[in-house]
C-alpha cells in the first residue's frame, strides 16, 4: 500500500508534529515566566500549526492520489456530441463601420493566432 518514499513522508510529518508540541510546549514555559510576553503566547498556538502542516499536506496529496487512480480505472463512458442550438451561434454582422473593420480585421488575426497555437499545441 505505501511505498519506502510515503513512509519516509509519513516519519518526517510525525517528527514535525512532535517537534512543534515540544517548541509549543517550550513556548508555553516561556510565556508562563516572568519574562513571558503575548508573542511567546502567539508561538504557543503558531507551532502545533507548523507542525501539523506536513502531515496535512501529505494527507491531501494522498487523497487527491486515490481520486486520480480511482477515476483512471472507472470505465471510460462514451461521449456523445450534442447538438448545439442555432439561437445559441454566433452570426458576424458585415454591415460594420470604418472603425468596426479594423477591430474585425484584428479579431481575424487574434483567432487565426489562436488556430495556430491549438494546431501546434495538439
Amino acid at each position: 500500500m505505501f511505498g519506502s518514499r510515503a513512509l519516509a513522508i509519513v516519519a518526517v510529518s510525525l517528527l514535525a508534529v512532535v517537534g512543534g508540541l515540544l517548541l509549543a510546549w517550550w513556548q508555553w514555559t516561556r510565556y508562563q515566566s516572568a519574562t513571558g510576553t503575548l508573542q511567546n503566547l502567539g508561538y504557543v498556538l503558531q507551532w502545533p500549526l507548523f507542525g501539523i502542516f506536513p502531515a496535512f499536506m501529505f494527507w491531501r496529496i494522498h487523497r487527491g492520489a486515490q481520486r486520480e487512480r480511482a477515476h483512471d480505472e472507472a470505465p471510460q463512458q462514451s461521449v456523445q456530441p450534442q447538438t448545439v442550438d442555432p439561437r445559441l451561434t454566433y452570426v458576424q454582422n458585415t454591415n460594420v463601420s470604418g472603425e468596426d473593420q479594423e477591430l474585425l480585421a484584428y479579431n481575424e488575426y487574434l483567432a487565426t493566432l489562436a488556430d495556430r497555437e491549438q494546431r501546434h499545441a495538439g
